[in-house]
């Protein structure tokens, strides 16, 4: 056991001691300024290393328990008839031949063997990138050689032009795919004839180790506006990518990005394989190991995100940048401003209303909204003096009575009888406010006509994630993702939880949805007591079209207590959840998240 001891604590001083030589070697080779930003993200990405130890990952042994029989794989592929061709686009510009070498093998070595491989070299000046690429002799392999050097775009284009395959895959001249990569791509075209296919993804560093897997949703339009979540391995029908016409030079460095939205608008057949069929390689020049590397792309991204939001949502929308390279903050501001209305059960607590109230009132910048308390039978005399109090002085604050058995439900649908607003926020009396546009920023994504329900992210008084989305599935039910992390931005196994994306639900503990949308579907359904009917609402918006949102750019505090034992939940709750989204939690799954994650644990582990 001493031992044990001994090594761990050896292997912790030694990693400590390679990330501090790492920061002093970028520092002195590429200057302070970037040497500092690329050790600062050498620290980030290795904090656990820095404050509990060595992280051992999982990966590794995940992998080897996950891989299919390479002779299983074979005979399915034997199996196949009506073969696509898959013409795998890759240009090259002075590359690192041991990368590209790896590069051109990893497609070499699949298993389908209908494709064929189209390399552009955008005018290298390396005469070994060169004489390499004028070394090979394959019937597969196309090669075409640009007079100058015109960018990733141009010969991205040109390789395009020379594919002669049904379907265009993207791939990177360093990174490698899978051996069944092509082999997968092929069994989704013949399930679901896509436009768009993308998969999960993995980094692979210099000495072929595959690391940080990236298990993705399912098509989540709000999350590519957020960032370049589809990434690789990635596969498109030539037919639109003609009708788009292809990559746009004025986007180099985020052109991936750009023409993944401008598809987007021409097509809602996006196809996700939820498998790691591609590794991005992890090193210098590359964004995977450092995002520092191509300070355009920030630039390109912003741009690409901007055109493509106003031409969807016209000139009501536009793109900030946030705190996090490559991650976009999309507002679209409603044709007018929406009345709001807050509605606030509660019984008591006065402890708990008043703060919440009061935080509402003086940290909120959007005005035109209305308080809807529901009085379910408080009894003491200091509540019925606030209540009398507070409505005196703010004209926009009623209390409702509401003499009936509690019925989380009932209690909402009352309110919703009782308000005049456009937009209905759902709020529990144990919150308060952090971010003062938080009206205006759930209310303007209420109103989209493609979305359902709206949450943010609440924050447990210890600065913790209370909510950030919610997962059908988790624990044989339904629970929070991210529960009880720090609000940090990882980006694996999945999505950051300081990214906005799409879910399948959120909390109603702070849930928004237009007046519109609950005309349509119906408001909270009142055979639920206690819980699960904000999950049964955000999945009939769903299955109606709608895309459900997750903010983190809305901030409150939620005082449930990370410890609390919850009230007894009466056995009908637990009969409509098996009823309404079963679906969900048995052999089916949540389409947010992945079937790679573990559903006993609200942090993302890999499933065992």
């Amino acid at each position: 056991m001493i031992n044990f001891i001994q090594n761990s604590l050896y292997k912790k001083l030694l990693q400590k001691f390679i990330l501090i030589q790492k920061g002093i070697l970028s520092i002195r080779k590429e200057g302070f300024k970037n040497g500092f930003l690329k050790s600062v993200h050498y620290l980030i990405r290795n904090k656990d290393v820095l404050t509990m130890g060595v992280y051992e990952s999982d990966y590794s042994k995940w992998m080897k328990k996950n891989k299919r029989s390479k002779r299983k794989i074979a005979s399915e592929v034997a199996l196949l008839n009506d073969l696509p061709k898959i013409s795998i686009i890759m240009p090259v510009y002075n590359v690192d031949l041991q990368w590209l070498t790896k590069g051109i093998n990893s497609v070499r070595n699949q298993l389908y063997k209908n494709w064929e491989l189209c390399i552009v070299d955008d005018g290298s000046s390396d005469r070994n990138t060169v004489n390499f690429l004028k070394s090979i002799h394959d019937p597969n392999i196309k090669i075409k050689f640009l007079e100058k050097n015109q960018g990733i775009s141009i010969a991205s284009n040109q390789a395009i032009q020379m594919a002669t395959g049904e379907y265009i895959g993207l791939m990177d001249h360093d990174d490698e795919i899978t051996e069944d990569a092509l082999f997968e791509v092929v069994k989704t075209i013949r399930k679901k004839a896509p436009d768009l296919i993308y998969s999960d993804e993995d980094k692979i560093d210099r000495n072929s180790n595959k690391k940080r897997p990236f298990f993705k949703p399912d098509w989540s339009p709000d999350l590519l506006r957020a960032q370049n979540y589809v990434c690789h391995f990635t596969v498109i029908k030539k037919s639109i990518l003609d009708n788009v016409k292809g990559f746009r030079k004025e986007f180099d460095g985020a052109q991936d990005h750009d023409l993944f939205l401008r598809i987007s608008e021409k097509t809602d057949k996006i196809c996700h394989i939820p498998k790691v069929l591609y590794s991005w390689r992890e090193i210098e020049t590359s964004t995977a190991g450092n995002p520092f590397s191509k300070p355009r792309a920030q630039t390109a991204g912003l741009k690409a995100v901007n055109e493509h939001v106003k031409r969807v949502f016209k000139k009501r929308a536009f793109t900030n940048e946030c705190e996090y390279l490559f991650v976009f903050d999309v507002r679209v501001s409603p044709p007018t401003d929406p009345m709001v209305s807050i509605i606030i059960p509660t019984k008591d607590k006065l402890n708990l209303i008043g703060p919440c109230v009061k935080s509402i009132l003086t940290q909120s910048t959007y005005k035109k909204y209305e308080i809807i308390i529901l009085d379910n039978n408080s009894e003491k005399l200091e509540t019925h003096a606030w209540f009398e109090d507070v409505t005196k002085h703010h004209s926009n604050i009623k209390v409702v009575q509401a003499p009936y058995p509690f019925c989380w439900s009932k209690l909402n649908n009352h309110g919703i009888k009782e308000a005049r607003g456009e937009v209905f926020v759902f709020l529990n009396n144990d919150t308060e406010v952090i971010s003062s546009d938080w009206i205006e920023r759930l209310a303007e994504q209420a109103v989209r006509e493609d979305v359902g329900a709206v949450g943010p992210l609440l924050l447990h008084r210890d600065g913790s994630i209370q909510h950030a989305g919610v997962v059908v599935g988790i624990g044989g039910w339904a629970d929070h993702i991210f529960k009880g992390m720090r609000p940090i931005h990882l980006g694996s196994p999945y999505v950051s939880p300081m990214v906005k994306r799409n879910v399948l639900a959120v909390t109603g503990s702070c849930l928004a949805i237009s007046k519109k949308t609950v005309d349509d579907i119906g408001g909270f359904d009142e055979n639920f007591m206690i819980c699960g009917s904000d999950v049964e609402m955000c999945i009939r918006a769903y299955e109606r079209g709608l895309h459900n949102i997750y903010d983190p750019f809305v901030k409150l505090y939620h005082f449930e207590s990370k410890t609390r034992i919850p009230e007894d939940i009466p056995n009908c709750d637990f009969e409509m959840s098996k009823k309404h989204y079963g679906r969900y939690t048995g052999s089916g799954v949540d389409p947010f998240f992945n079937v790679n994650l573990s559903l006993d644990s609200t942090k993302p582990l890999l499933k065992e």
